[in-house]
């Protein structure tokens, strides 16, 4: 079980609520832990608790009714999930999935305890608007991305982000899909390209960078 001392600190801005509405933070507030590859919210599922993740990486993802996956943002320790709070704020259900990328650890704030801190304190209300609004400013980014950029300076970029230490991204054209939004085939048919140049060496479930110099150049095209 986590200390509150100990998962306070990976959100600075609770720090400033008043005794009682820390002291009511402690005692409707639950520690989690969940499995990596589990589902933590659905779509058509209701909100009933803010997520403020501790430990790990939560993966939120929405599929189209074409059947195609996109990964919306990833949600990283000492960060609440967006959309969370918006159907938390809005009465809606989910209309994405949430996947722990990783095992994960997590504070659970009950709908009714949340409704309560956002009604009696300020400082609560601008920790969760703040975090609200960098998403939003993200997720904007998301759609210009998908609607205007080059899919192989995209390509570039996410190979760059999700490389390892060892410059190896362990995943499949598939996964690389669903990271950028688009079809299998268009990710093939790039991957190969790079492959061409002598930038990169393909293997099954494996890429592995040879020239990330040249990634890093096209990456950084306008």
């Amino acid at each position: 079980m986590l200390k509150q001392l100990t998962w306070r600190q990976s959100f600075p801005g609770l720090s400033g609520l008043s005794p009682a509405v820390s002291d009511l933070l402690d005692k409707r507030s639950r520690h989690i832990s969940i499995d990596k590859d589990a589902q933590i919210f659905g779509p058509g599922k209701p909100a009933e608790n803010l997520l403020l993740l501790v430990s790990g990486v939560v993966r939120v993802q929405q599929l189209s009714e074409a059947g195609r996956e996109i990964v919306l943002y990833r949600v990283h320790a000492g960060e609440s999930c967006v959309l969370t709070t918006a159907c938390l704020l809005a009465f809606e259900n989910y209309s994405a999935e949430g996947i722990a990328e990783t095992d994960i650890e997590a504070i659970l704030i009950p709908r009714d305890a949340f409704d309560d801190m956002m009604a009696a304190s300020k400082e609560f209300r601008a920790f969760v608007f703040e975090a609200y609004s960098k998403r939003i400013t993200e997720l904007f980014l998301v759609i210009e991305e998908i609607a205007f950029k080059r899919m192989d300076v995209r390509v570039a970029q996410k190979l760059l982000e999700l490389k390892g230490e060892e410059s190896t991204l362990l995943l499949t054209h598939q996964q690389m899909a669903i990271e950028l939004g688009t079809a299998r085939e268009v990710i093939s048919r790039q991957l190969k390209e790079f492959e061409r140049r002598g930038w990169l060496t393909l293997s099954r479930g494996e890429i592995r960078l040879r020239d990330t110099a040249a990634i890093g150049r096209l990456a950084q095209s306008p």
